[in-house]
């Protein structure tokens, strides 16, 4: 049975956990924690069983069966292929962790970091098996968001950017290779444009939060749940994405000006959301709807896995 290290047992590790666990591996979970550890394989019980009924995981029991508590890190890492961090976002706590596991893994062991913004070069660099450590960024929850942004350091070795591709798209994920290390990577570089505009026009009085949530999810989100922003322009003009470049460059070079402004999380638009968003904004809510939240994604991505592919050429 091939195995994985999940290196912190938080919200992202339990996921990461079950991802793996779904398709067979086993999944060594290692968290200083006591409490966090406690309650991990609960947590990735009830993912299990959610995926399980919507047909995208077999037996739910034998998965979980696949995972463990290790009583150290040397036992999490021991026999693993590939060892998946999701400690604390900070580069001093990313370097403790990494030197760590450099020094106890085996060396044809991946060291990868969930992190979402810290760069690999910002806390390998002095590891002597630097050249096997690469970021492999998730999407919250990824057990049911499946993409994963792969983005080496100038020194990670290509065959091991090539492994950790091959391993992520063997356990249904979707991996994105980020050829070149930018803040952010990719994703939240582009979450990061769209919320700047959310909260500029929710706080210059252009829109409510409830019509601007509208506007994604039944508009452009909805677009693109199956198709990405390229492929959706190529379909905009009868003679794809050079037509509506043509066409349309004076009119989004002008809206991209204009958007570019004030502070957009400032404390007066941040204000403005929440005059207008009803629900109180309490842990015990928020857990509840990301459950909501994890189980539409599930019946999605379940109707995406069974969806015919779209047409070659």
């Amino acid at each position: 049975m091939r195995k994985v290290a999940i290196i912190g047992a938080g919200l992202i590790g339990r996921a990461w956990a079950t991802v793996f666990a779904g398709y067979g591996w086993s999944a060594a979970l290692y968290e200083p924690d006591a409490a966090t550890a406690k309650t991990a394989r609960r947590h990735i019980g009830r993912n299990l069983k959610e995926l399980a009924k919507h047909g995208l995981v077999r037996n739910p029991d034998r998965a979980l069966a696949r995972v463990s508590v290790a009583k150290s890190l040397a036992d999490a890492l021991d026999g693993a292929e590939i060892a998946q961090e999701s400690g604390p976002e900070t580069v001093e706590a990313k370097q403790a962790m990494f030197a760590e596991l450099d020094r106890v893994a085996d060396r044809n062991t991946i060291l990868a970091s969930s992190s979402s913004f810290i760069a690999a070069s910002r806390f390998t660099e002095a590891l002597e098996g630097r050249s096997r450590c690469l970021i492999a960024h998730p999407v919250n929850p990824p057990h049911v968001v499946p993409v994963v942004e792969l983005c080496p350091a100038p020194w990670t070795s290509p065959q091991v950017v090539s492994r950790a591709s091959e391993i992520y798209d063997g356990v249904g994920q979707v991996p994105v290779i980020v050829k070149k290390e930018v803040f952010g990577f990719v994703l939240n570089r582009l979450q990061a444009v769209l919320m700047a505009e959310a909260f500029r026009l929710v706080g210059d009085g252009v829109v409510s939060p409830q019509d601007l949530d509208k506007t994604i999810r039944d508009g452009l989100g909805l677009r693109w749940s199956f198709m990405g922003p390229f492929e959706t322009i190529e379909l905009n003009a009868p003679g794809g994405i050079p037509d509506y470049a043509a066409r349309y460059t004076p009119s989004m070079a002008a809206l991209a000006a204009d958007a570019i402004g004030s502070e957009p999380f400032s404390r007066r638009n941040v204000d403005a959301v929440l005059r207008q968003w009803t629900g109180a904004q309490e842990p015990a809510r928020i857990a509840a709807l990301s459950a909501w939240r994890d189980g539409r994604l599930t019946a999605l991505k379940a109707h995406k896995s069974k969806a015919r592919r779209k047409p070659a050429g």
